[in-house]
């Protein structure tokens, strides 16, 4: 299975690239105000779909454009351009996230991004990837050394928990912040050493699906901002581990 996901992800990337090079005469709609969808993010999540579903009839599927589909054996759970504000204004960080979950345990994880063409897997038990090359979490122990990074407001904004606030708190007890625009690749950043903390709220299981295994399978942490270990779109925070209790003490 994850051969099969690791092709799909790879030629789904590709696709995404040929829209990606055309982007100036992209048909681009608007599900809201601030929510972009483009003729990519159908494009690429009906090939994701067509492929997965005739290799396993028996799974069903969840993905953020075309909905669910019911399946007997478990489920695919797909974003197909995760950071579409990013992919729309020609910027790197933007990602296709595909993730496998059975029995409601999320077993396998993939996040590839085309422009940077760096593949993260994560499989349960098994560990985790980037470009075929073992990762894991980094070390660092210290708020005043920690790079965190992050999402805003966005849709979120008129809400009175629009992160704001809590990422005011915590910039100012670590070293730098980040924002790149694609929560599935944070993850993967986190799971890579790249950054240490990622937080974020009010998102979707598509958005964090693949991360969160692959985060897992590097060592990660993953809970919600209580510490609870779950995994609830609503409230995403993963860790290195040595900075759990720091971060969540400013949550």
């Amino acid at each position: 299975m994850k051969k099969a996901l690791e092709q799909t992800i790879k030629e789904a990337g590709q696709l995404a690239l040929s829209f990606f090079s055309k982007i100036d005469t992209l048909k681009i709609d608007n599900k809201s105000p601030k929510d972009l969808v483009t003729e990519a993010d159908i494009s690429v999540e009906k090939f994701i779909k067509n492929r997965l579903l005739s290799l396993t009839p028996d799974f069903g599927f969840f993905g953020e454009e075309s909905g669910k589909v019911s399946g007997k054996k478990g489920r695919w759970i797909v974003d197909p351009i995760d950071g579409t504000h990013s992919f729309v204004r020609k910027q790197y960080f933007w990602s296709v996230s595909i993730a496998l979950e059975i029995d409601g345990i999320l077993t396998l994880g993939a996040v590839y991004a085309p422009r940077l063409d760096d593949l993260y897997v994560g499989e349960r038990g098994k560990g985790a990837w980037k470009n075929d090359i073992p990762i894991c979490i980094s070390t660092t122990d210290s708020l005043t050394e920690a790079m965190v990074c992050t999402g805003f407001a966005c849709l979120r904004s008129s809400l009175p928990e629009n992160n704001l606030k809590r990422f005011s708190r915590i910039a100012e007890k670590t070293r730098d912040q980040r924002r790149f625009g694609s929560a599935a690749l944070d993850i993967c950043f986190v799971a890579d050493g790249q950054v240490d903390v990622f937080w974020e709220q009010h998102l979707n299981l598509f958005d964090i699906a693949a991360g969160v295994v692959i985060a897992k399978e590097a060592g990660a942490t993953v809970t919600d901002f209580s510490g609870n270990d779950l995994i609830n779109p609503e409230e995403v925070l993963v860790t290195n581990g040595n900075m759990q209790e720091q971060i969540l003490q400013l949550m």
